[in-house]
């Protein structure tokens, strides 16, 4: 299919209150598309249908799903246009900034109390948009992150989200298994080599081992890189990528997921005090920033779950970004605060046309 003729679909599917995803994976130039052909709200106890998963933060609250069987299913090439990410200027939030150093001292002493060894925390900013446009949007998504995995979904249950996200929760092909840990965060540099300071190393190396430890129960092969600088828009991280051979027959894409989310890059370690803490004093619902999404196929066989990082929710005229960070005893909470305004760039670069 045209993408122009894709996107008036979408537009009039959105129009009339439907479900829909359209993604990208990353590195790729082919757009998929599911616009399911009714308003109901699909759940699924097990990740083995055909379809999209939308899963929240808090895995307890419900997961929504587009079936394909229930969906016409398109697919189109798309070039995209080179586009030269350029700094937003945002306005200073002195609430929300003084908030959020407040929130990082509260996780550093916890940890100091040897309750965690790492919190994740995060925060939402709200910005209006001039005149909202999928068309505009999608056309700054899928131009700008072309290495990321970049979605935009609707459901009148959920409202319309979007991302780009270079976070792989885990990818599964029959028994085979990929991964990674993405941790540490600075802004793209033309300085070589890239140096990586000691909070950032200590936070992923946590998050490998706790990845690693979750891993254990349900593989058979596990393989481990060295960690390396990995690009994201502007952004760059820390990455180590983890591979390996799934336990036959003990194994499902239900209980990988389950094993691995939240991953300690968005929640922290331990899994259970940090989701504790993030519930209580966060302050606001994270709704789906930091859960999974992706295509589910040949049921549950094949799949694509990634981490809804870089993300945003569009309500009307207003954009609700979504940025955090993970807090480690070496934290400083004013470089924190510069770090989740770092991350907020991406989708403000995405946003720019509409602001």
């Amino acid at each position: 299919m045209d993408y122009n003729l894709l996107l008036d679909k979408i537009s009039a599917h959105f129009e009339n209150g439907l479900p829909f995803v359209i993604f990208s994976l990353p590195n790729q130039t082919t757009i998929s598309a599911m616009l399911q052909q009714n308003a109901k709200a699909y759940s699924l106890d097990g990740l083995n249908n055909n379809g999209f998963i939308f899963a929240p933060f808090n895995y307890t609250e419900p997961s929504f799903f587009i079936p394909e069987s229930d969906s016409e299913v398109f697919r189109c090439g798309f070039k995209g246009n080179p586009v030269a990410l350029k700094p937003v200027s945002v306005p200073r939030k002195n609430e929300e900034e003084q908030d959020y150093i407040k929130l990082c001292t509260k996780a550093i002493e916890a940890i100091k109390r040897r309750n965690a060894i790492k919190i994740v925390i995060s925060r939402k900013s709200d910005f209006r948009l001039r005149d909202f446009s999928i068309q505009l949007l999608a056309e700054g998504l899928f131009s700008a992150y072309p290495t990321a995995f970049r979605y935009i979904w609707f459901h009148p249950n959920t409202g319309l989200w979007c991302g780009a996200t270079p976070e792989t929760l885990v990818q599964i092909e029959n028994s085979s298994f990929k991964t990674m840990a993405l941790a540490g965060t600075q802004p793209l540099s033309a300085r070589s080599p890239i140096f990586w300071g000691a909070k950032e190393l200590e936070e992923q190396q946590l998050v490998t081992d706790a990845i690693i430890d979750n891993l254990q129960r349900v593989t058979s092969v596990l393989k481990v890189s060295n960690p390396y600088t990995h690009q994201a828009g502007s952004l760059m991280h820390l990455r180590t990528d983890i591979t390996g051979i799934l336990k036959s027959g003990k194994a499902t894409l239900s209980t990988v997921a389950a094993a691995m989310h939240p991953t300690p890059a968005v929640g922290g370690s331990p899994k259970k005090f940090a989701m504790k803490f993030i519930l209580e004093n966060e302050g606001y619902n994270r709704e789906f920033y930091t859960g999974f999404l992706g295509p589910i196929l040949e049921n549950g066989r094949q799949a694509t779950l990634m981490v809804n990082l870089r993300c945003m929710k569009i309500d009307n005229d207003m954009a609700h970004i979504f940025v955090g960070g993970g807090i480690t005893l070496s934290s400083k909470p004013k470089d924190e605060w510069v770090e989740t305004q770092n991350k907020m760039q991406t989708m403000l670069q995405v946003l720019q046309p509409l602001l």
